[in-house]
């Protein structure tokens, strides 16, 4: 019986390592990443048959490197394994298409259910979770007030940086784009969002978690 090929994602080694030694016993593990643009060009080079990602991540986090992967194979499947107990962030994972949401304080025999799921195209939540994250979608709450729909990813990307301290000059040298390119994207994110300041900016990322997720 052929095994299931893994490729893992997530910046923190030492849970890497503690994953990597479960997810061998059961899967064919064919790559860890640390970050997610390394997580794009592992997908297109290791053609895994589901992907394990942790949501916040240096560089893209899974969330959006979940979209970017969508665009290149939409059948692509991955599971997110993550400490986030939180449906708004659920309801994004799902919503960008992840076929599971694993909590990692849970046992680690829902994950491995969660990717014998996905294998077979099927979505795996925590039971944890599931019941909370069910009863907000049938009510349909928050489904249209997620500011962070409302920010394109390269404005998250760049909204993260600012949240970080980063200065318009150092993002557009980060993100090889012009300071002025970076100042639009800052001003269209305060206008769309009725920020009138820098800081009421930032306040909005820390409050919606949009530089996590």
């Amino acid at each position: 019986m052929m095994r299931i090929k893994v490729l893992l994602a997530d910046d923190h080694r030492i849970v890497a390592e503690g994953l990597k030694r479960l997810l061998e016993t059961e899967f064919e593990l064919v790559g860890i990443v640390e970050d997610g643009r390394a997580l794009l060009a592992a997908a297109e080079n290791l053609n895994p048959d589901v992907i394990i990602s942790d949501i916040t991540m240096p560089e893209l986090n899974g969330v959006e490197a979940l979209e970017e992967l969508k665009k290149v194979n939409p059948d692509v499947r991955l599971v997110f394994l993550t400490m986030h107990h939180n449906v708004v962030y659920a309801r994004r994972a799902l919503e960008a298409g992840a076929m599971g949401y694993v909590l990692k304080h849970s046992a680690m025999g829902e994950l491995i259910m969660a990717v014998r799921a996905a294998s077979m195209g099927q979505t795996f939540i925590s039971p944890a979770i599931s019941g909370e994250l069910l009863s907000a979608m049938r009510k349909g709450d928050g489904a249209d007030m997620d500011p962070v729909r409302k920010l394109t990813l390269r404005q998250r990307e760049i909204l993260r940086l600012l949240v970080d301290g980063h200065s318009a000059k150092a993002i557009a040298s980060r993100l090889e784009i012009s300071a002025r390119t970076v100042e639009f994207h800052k001003y269209s994110m305060m206008e769309s969002l009725g920020a009138s300041s820098s800081a009421e900016l930032i306040r909005f990322a820390l409050q919606s978690g949009v530089n996590e997720i």
